[in-house]
């Protein structure tokens, strides 16, 4: 786990291949990044309180990204989030707009239109 209070970047991904592009391109843009194959790994490693960005899988296994959200208290609740997904569909879109999902992005994510969703994140945080 990171030590340092700069921003971090949550990213949750079942896919190994998925995970590891996103934290090389995040790296190398001088992002601190943690990768996680589960919503109950971040859970277990979240640190509430620093400025952080969510990149979140949208089909997990268990639960689907939209429903560990809408579990979260207001401290998790509080984290700037952007769903990526491979199978996005309207109703899942409409459901990520209420739980206040700041983007949604289709597989293959562009790096450019991420990297800018991360910024405005790290903003708000």
């Amino acid at each position: 786990m990171v030590e340092s209070m700069e921003p971090i970047i949550y990213v949750v991904d079942d896919g190994e291949a998925v995970r590891d592009s996103l934290k090389l391109l995040l790296e190398a843009h001088g992002m601190l990044v943690e990768d996680y194959r589960s919503s109950e790994e971040l859970t277990r490693n979240y640190v509430p309180g620093r400025g952080a960005c969510l990149i979140l899988d949208l089909h997990l296994p268990g639960a689907s990204g939209l429903d560990y959200l809408a579990k979260q208290n207001d401290a998790a609740a509080e984290l700037p989030v952007v769903i990526i997904t491979g199978r996005g569909d309207p109703a899942s879109r409409a459901r990520a707009e209420q739980l206040g999902v700041l983007a949604f992005l289709d597989k293959p994510v562009a790096g450019q239109e991420l990297l800018a969703d991360i910024r405005q994140a790290l903003e708000r945080a």
